[in-house]
C-alpha cells in the first residue's frame, strides 16, 4: 500500500522534478495552455459556484465559503491529479454529479415558491449549518469538476508537477470568474434563475459524456451558451426595468 502511495504522488516531492519544470520555458509554454483549457472547463463550474453561494444571506459569508472552497479544491486537486491515470474508470462521478446537480435545480424553483418571510426566517435560525453546507457543496463540485480538468491535462503532459501547477493557478482564475458573476446576480436577479437552468444543462452534459452513452458537448459551445444565456438575461432584466420605471 505505502509503495502504491509512492509511486503516485513521489513525483510531487522530487524537487529536481520540480527545479526542472520552473526552469524550463517549454515547461511554462503547456502550463500556460492547461490554465487556458482549465479556465474553458471551468465556466460551468464557476456558474454552479456563484449560484450556490446566493444562497448565503451576506456578502461576506459568500467570498468566505469561496476562500474556504478554494484551499479545499487545492488539496482535492492534489490527491485526483494522484491518482488521474485511473480516473478514466471513475464515470459513477460524473453519473453521481449530473443527478445533483439536477437535483439543486429542482430545489431552487421549488423553493422559489416559498413565501420569503420564511425563507428569511429559516436563513437566520440555521446559518452556521446554511453555511457550511453551501462549503460542502463546493467541495463536492470541485471533485466532480476535477474529472475532465485532470483527464485533459495528463493528456497534454504526463508530468504531474506541470499539471499541478497548470490546475492550481486555473483553479485562481476560475474563482475570480465567479466572483464576477457573484457580484452580476447581486445587481441583476433574473441571472440565478438563468445559472439554475445552465446547471441543469450542466447535468445533462455531464450524464452524456459518460462511456455507456459517450456524447461529448465541446467547452466551447457550452460557453457560447453561457454567453448567449447571460446577454438575454440582462436584455430581459433592463426591459423590466424600463417597465417599472414607466
Amino acid at each position: 500500500m505505502f509503495n502504491w502511495l509512492a509511486n503516485l504522488y513521489g513525483p510531487f516531492f522530487d524537487a529536481h522534478n520540480w527545479e526542472t519544470v520552473i526552469t524550463s520555458s517549454q515547461d511554462w509554454l503547456i502550463i500556460f495552455s492547461l490554465v487556458t483549457i482549465e479556465c474553458l472547463l471551468s465556466v460551468d463550474n464557476a456558474v454552479v459556484l456563484a449560484a450556490q453561494t446566493q444562497v448565503l444571506p451576506t456578502k461576506a459569508q459568500r467570498e468566505k465559503s469561496l476562500f474556504y472552497g478554494l484551499w479545499g479544491a487545492y488539496v482535492f486537486r492534489f490527491l485526483i491529479i494522484g491518482v488521474g491515470t485511473y480516473l478514466i474508470h471513475f464515470w459513477e462521478i460524473k453519473v453521481i454529479g449530473g443527478l445533483y446537480l439536477l437535483y439543486l435545480t429542482f430545489s431552487f424553483f421549488r423553493k422559489r415558491k416559498v413565501v420569503h418571510t420564511k425563507k428569511l426566517a429559516s436563513e437566520k435560525k440555521h446559518k452556521i449549518s446554511l453555511f457550511w453546507s453551501v462549503v460542502i457543496q463546493i467541495e463536492f463540485m470541485d471533485v466532480v469538476f476535477s474529472v475532465d480538468s485532470v483527464l485533459a491535462s495528463l493528456a497534454i503532459s504526463p508530468n504531474p508537477v506541470i499539471v499541478l501547477i497548470g490546475g492550481l493557478i486555473g483553479i485562481l482564475a476560475m474563482r475570480g470568474v465567479a466572483e464576477v458573476i457573484m457580484k452580476l446576480m447581486a445587481k441583476i436577479p433574473e441571472l440565478q434563475p438563468m445559472a439554475y437552468i445552465l446547471i441543469a444543462i450542466i447535468a445533462i452534459k455531464l450524464i452524456l459524456s459518460i462511456p455507456a452513452i459517450d456524447i461529448e458537448i465541446p467547452a466551447s459551445w457550452f460557453g457560447g451558451i453561457v454567453l448567449l444565456a447571460i446577454v438575454i438575461t440582462i436584455i430581459i432584466h433592463f426591459v423590466r426595468k424600463n417597465r417599472r420605471t414607466n
